[in-house]
């Protein structure tokens, strides 16, 4: 079992930055691919980025493509996304997740995904 907590949405003006973290707990972080997806109201929860257990290779939904950008640090059990220029369009609850699988692949599907977070709400106004 791993226990994902995220945190760091909030309500920010269109332009604007914020930065999300998913602390993990439970079994060995660095055996996980993480990714973070979306949910807006209305909407199917969609995918947002990946990043492989070393960090070395990432993947990114094109919407947020050169201004997202994700990370992580294995030694603080966190995976980090970082949001530049947001705009209404990324309104949404993002959720971290673990991907237990092959080591290497990139997951864009929730259901590849073994262990989700809560939720944080990211709102932009515009």
């Amino acid at each position: 079992q791993v226990q994902l907590v995220e945190s760091g949405g909030g309500l920010v003006q269109a332009g604007g930055s914020l930065r999300l973290s998913c602390a993990a707990s439970g079994r060995t972080f660095s055996d996980y691919t993480m990714g973070w997806f979306r949910q807006a109201p209305g909407k199917e929860r969609e995918f947002v980025a990946a990043i492989t257990r070393s960090g070395l290779s990432k993947l990114y939904a094109d919407s947020v493509k050169g201004r997202f950008t994700i990370s992580r640090d294995n030694a603080k059990n966190t995976v980090y996304l970082q949001m530049n220029s947001l705009n209404a369009e990324d309104t949404a609850v993002y959720y971290c997740a673990a991907d237990r699988a092959v080591p290497g692949i990139l997951n864009t599907e929730t259901t590849a995904y073994d262990y989700w977070g809560q939720g944080t709400q990211v709102t932009v106004s515009s």
